[in-house]
């Protein structure tokens, strides 16, 4: 399965933004309950962060990209990539 990475940037004042944060945390654990191997964080010194996901297409992506409730309630703007991983660590 593919990864993908979500990189977002934060549009939304702090105050906007945090009560979706409980919301957000429940969709990653959603998404790991499905396989996705979700794992997300935030930049400590810029508005935004980055979620790593894995989905079995580029439209499956995007689907469960838009189902993010930051997204979903416009907190956040985002870019969609697909990763290609060359080397892990041992």
């Amino acid at each position: 399965m593919p990864w993908f990475v979500k990189i977002e940037r934060g549009i939304v004042e702090k105050a906007m933004f945090d009560p979706f944060v409980p919301a957000h945390k429940a969709y990653i654990q959603d998404l790991n309950a499905k396989g996705h191997r979700a794992t997300t964080g935030y930049w400590r010194d810029a508005r935004g962060g980055m979620l790593l996901f894995h989905a079995n297409s580029w439209a499956e992506a995007q689907q469960l990209v838009e189902q993010d409730p930051l997204i979903a309630n416009h907190c956040v703007e985002y870019e969609l990539h697909e990763w290609v991983h060359v080397v892990t660590a041992s």
